[in-house]
């Protein structure tokens, strides 16, 4: 009998993190993707993910939060606390499912930490891990990857400010 899934609230730890980083996001996904028997499930899980993201702005939907690179439709908005390594926080979302479930995995990864913290985070060994760059289609994989470059460049950007 499986457990039931249910998507995590915590950041994730990563090797290298802080302490007070939290561990049980991202042990969640690993953990519920290893008792999912097969990708089918998996993919509901990811879609299972996505609907648990909290709603996004209407206001936030323009040209400057759209993630370039993507063949559906993601938006992401950053805030910071400022200071010389500010805490940056994300939000997203996308109008296709499972890129939307994406976007969530890709915001528990990544906000609410430090500046630093986001440009050391190995994000692909932990997509690798998943097995997500095996079951995506290149359109898909592309369009994380395009996330990613744009989460990462704004903690550079926040970095250098």
């Amino acid at each position: 009998m499986r457990r039931p899934l249910s998507p995590p609230s915590a950041l994730p730890y990563m090797p290298g993190m802080s302490a007070n980083s939290s561990n049980a996001a991202i042990d969640r996904i690993f953990e519920d993707f290893e008792v999912l028997d097969d990708w089918e499930d998996r993919y509901k899980y990811v879609i299972d993910l996505g609907r648990e993201l909290p709603p996004f702005p209407d206001s936030a939907r323009t040209a400057a939060n759209k993630v370039q690179g993507c063949v559906s439709q993601v938006w992401l908005q950053s805030s910071s606390n400022g200071g010389a390594d500010p805490v940056i926080s994300f939000i997203g979302d996308s109008d296709a499912h499972i890129v939307r479930g994406l976007v969530a995995i890709v915001l528990a990864l990544f906000s609410g930490r430090h500046a630093s913290e986001i440009a050391g985070l190995d994000a692909e060994s932990v997509l690798k891990r998943l097995g997500l760059d095996e079951h995506l289609t290149p359109q898909r994989a592309n369009g994380l990857r395009s996330m990613i470059a744009r989460i990462r460049r704004e903690a550079a950007e926040a970095l250098a400010a």
